[in-house]
């Protein structure tokens, strides 16, 4: 069982401290636990319940009302809330409860809903990305096991293998390819399958290379198709060797390819990083979607 502080919840939650005490010390809504010297604490329980509230909260319905009602007509509302159309951030806060609690139903529900509202691709960018943001504070707080994030990260994977396949093929073997790949050691493949996703709705031809491809392989499939883009992601600290480094090491691998890379890595060390003339950084998701555009 997970253990949070205050400052955890209102992480996790966007709920500020003093916020979190009024409703505790006026409405009773929830009530820390102490341990045996007196540390207030609170538990996956009170987590599940304080995001339940506070999407109500956020979507008009007074605390005084909540306070009076039980956590199962808490949830009953939370759940037709979720399923109406209504702000990205409901829709968010109830998906961070569906992985919390496990619910592959609850899960299908609300994507489901906002791909038939906006779209796949809309859905990722304002509801997906947001939700592994919520994870990554979730990872840094401790407040999830790796049962969840296996959960999420395989229900998520498989909407974009699916997606990506009803997309097609390119014809033109002569177009201009992207290589994708991921260093050894990165983690981010769903990053790196939803750019597969946009190349692809964009007629763009992809040879998907993946995780764990090193510059050996980089090397011999750049040999074997016509010049283009490679595109990466150094998101993860790099074993053994710089930034730097693999920068360069990636740009000679490359061959006569536009090397095209993204990550928090980059932008730890953009100060110091000088760039190879056929390497561009884009920066981050937005800048990514901004520069297909502008090719397409």
């Amino acid at each position: 069982m997970a253990i949070y502080s205050i400052r955890d919840l209102e992480k996790l939650t966007g709920i500020k401290k003093h916020t979190i005490r009024i409703w505790e010390q006026r409405y009773n809504i929830i009530t820390p636990k102490r341990t045996d010297t007196n540390i207030r604490y609170y538990t996956d329980d009170e987590l599940r319940l304080l995001f339940n509230i506070a999407l109500l909260n956020r979507n008009g319905y007074k605390i005084n009302k909540l306070a009076k009602m039980t956590k199962e007509e808490i949830a009953a509302i939370v759940d037709q809330v979720s399923n109406r159309n209504e702000g990205s951030s409901a829709k968010i806060d109830a998906l961070t409860l569906a992985m919390l609690n496990l619910d592959e139903r609850g899960f299908e529900r609300i994507f489901a809903a906002s791909v038939e509202e906006r779209g796949f691709e809309q859905t990722m960018v304002y509801l997906i990305y947001p939700l592994l943001e919520n994870l990554k504070a979730l990872w840094i707080t401790r407040s999830i096991n790796p049962a969840h994030e296996k959960f999420i990260t395989h229900l998520i994977r498989r909407k974009l293998l699916r997606a990506i396949d009803e997309e097609g093929l390119e014809d033109d073997r002569e177009s201009q390819p992207f290589v994708l790949f991921l260093p050894e050691g990165e983690s981010q493949e769903l990053t790196l399958l939803f750019v597969y996703f946009l190349l692809r709705q964009r007629g763009f031809r992809v040879i998907y290379l993946g995780g764990y491809t090193s510059l050996n392989d980089l090397r011999d499939a750049c040999s074997a198709v016509p010049p283009g883009y490679v595109f990466s992601i150094i998101d993860n600290p790099l074993p053994r060797q710089s930034v730097q480094n693999y920068i360069n090491q990636a740009a000679i691998s490359a061959q006569k390819n536009r090397v095209l890379l993204t990550g928090s890595q980059l932008a730890q060390h953009r100060d110091t990083l000088v760039m190879p003339d056929n390497v561009s950084v884009l920066d981050g998701l937005s800048d990514t979607l901004s520069f297909l555009e502008r090719i397409k």
